[in-house]
Parts: structure tokens; C-alpha cells; sequence
């Protein structure tokens, strides 16, 4: 069995052809890509069966459908107004599929999508890009008063360049405060893991202690899952507030 805490997120190809190459690089089916397919298959069968059979009284899955869209659906309104609705399939496709991705990731054996800087880089720069693009088809050219505060005209100076790195580095914050939540919280539980292993098989008074990071381990899967919840709220609700600035620039402030 392999100890090291960071095999976990290895990404392997699953085949030893390569589906294809781009410019001379091959692209392979790797662990990463199925667990993505997993994770997408999974949301559509648990929204496919919750809404098969509605009723006036729900089903507990129903209900846990009905919970989802009012919850995203009550984000979008706080966060971005009225007009953010139009982006509601968006802004719940996304909270669904990295809810997922960290729920399954927590599965032994499993593989956390989240985990990947590439991942959760990709989603979060697909989001800015979209924020600008809807900001400009919104106010035009006007869309760069974003980076323009209500400020002294000395201070503009200063403020504009800080407001145009804050928001070209969105997509690094936005994205590495996932990644390396998913990373640090799966890494200590294959720690403690292993702990359990090690003593667990040394046998003696030494077995006995191994009941100490067993109580950790449960008690850090129970910390994950909530932080997996968390971490796809914020993840979610970030995006909610950048629509927001993008579809009523200073309004927000």
C-alpha cells in the first residue's frame, strides 16, 4: 500500500496510447478526466431521478433538488440583483459540480478533482473571462469605470492600478483557495492514515495508540465535509458578487 500522502493526487494516464496529440504534446485519458466524467454522470442521475417523479409532496431526493436550486438560486439574487438571474444555469452548474467534486473526492479510492490547480484554475479564469465579457455587452466601454473608485482625483493614481492587479489576480485567489483546501485536508487524512496503519501493525501497547488518530481521522472527515460544502459555496458565491460589479459596476460598492 503506498504511504506517500501526495500519490493521491497523482494524475495518471489510463491507457498507454494517447487519444491524440497537440503540437507534438500527447493528450492521454487520465484518472483526472474520468473522475470529471464521474462527477458530471453523478449530478445528472441524482437531478435526473430526484425530478423524475414530482410531486406536491417531494421525495427526499425531490427535496434536496428543490433545497439546491432555492439555495443557488437565493445566492444569485443577494449577490448579483435581479438581472444576475439570466445566469442561474451557469452559476448552478457550477456550484453542483464542484459540491460534487469535493464530496467524491472524500470516497476511498476516489480521486479529488478539485485538487488540481489546473481544475480549479480553468473554472475560475473561464468565470473572469465571462464577468468582462458580460460587463462589456452591458455598459460598452463604460464597463472599465469598474476600475475607477469613488475617490479624490490625487488618489486615482494610485487606486486604478491597485483595482486593475486586484481583479487580474481573481482568477489565482479564486481558484488556489480551492485547490489547496481540497489538497491540505485530504493530505492530513492519509497522514493520520497512515499513523493508523503504522501503529495499528507494530503491534503491542503501540496497536492501542492507534485509536488516537483513528478518533482524528473521523473527526477530520467529518471537518471535511463541510468544508467541501463551504469551500463550493465560496466558490459560487464569488462568482455571484463578480457578476454583480459586472452587470452594475459601482451599484454593488
Amino acid at each position: 500500500m503506498k504511504m506517500d500522502p501526495m500519490h493521491q493526487f497523482a494524475v495518471e494516464p489510463l491507457m498507454n496510447q494517447p487519444l491524440f496529440a497537440i503540437a507534438g504534446h500527447p493528450i492521454y485519458f487520465t484518472n483526472q478526466a474520468l473522475w470529471m466524467f464521474v462527477v458530471i454522470g453523478a449530478i445528472t442521475l441524482f437531478m435526473a431521478v430526484a425530478m423524475s417523479k414530482r410531486s406536491l409532496v417531494p421525495t427526499r431526493m425531490q427535496s434536496m433538488a428543490e433545497i439546491s436550486y432555492e439555495f443557488v438560486a437565493n445566492m444569485i439574487g443577494t449577490a448579483s440583483g435581479e438581472e444576475g438571474m439570466k445566469f442561474f444555469p451557469f452559476v448552478f452548474t457550477l456550484f453542483m459540480f464542484v459540491l460534487f467534486s469535493n464530496f467524491l473526492g472524500l470516497l476511498p479510492g476516489s480521486f479529488t478533482v478539485t485538487s488540481q490547480i489546473a481544475v480549479t484554475f480553468a473554472l475560475a479564469a473561464f468565470v473572469v473571462l465571462m464577468v468582462i465579457i458580460t460587463g462589456f455587452i452591458a455598459h460598452g466601454i463604460g464597463f472599465l469605470k469598474l476600475f475607477v473608485p469613488k475617490a479624490p482625483a490625487l488618489l486615482l493614481v494610485l487606486l486604478v492600478p491597485i483595482e486593475v492587479i486586484s481583479f487580474l489576480t481573481r482568477p489565482i485567489s479564486l481558484s488556489v483557495r480551492l485547490f489547496a483546501n481540497m489538497l491540505a485536508g485530504h493530505t492530513m487524512l492519509k497522514v493520520f492514515a497512515s499513523f493508523v496503519i503504522m501503529l495499528g501493525g507494530a503491534g503491542g501497547v503501540l496497536s492501542i495508540l492507534s485509536v488516537a488518530p483513528f478518533a482524528l481521522i473521523v473527526a477530520i472527515t467529518a471537518l471535511e465535509l463541510l468544508v467541501a460544502f463551504l469551500q463550493a459555496y465560496v466558490f459560487a458565491i464569488l462568482t455571484c458578487i463578480y457578476i454583480g460589479e459586472a452587470l452594475h459596476l459601482h451599484d454593488n460598492h
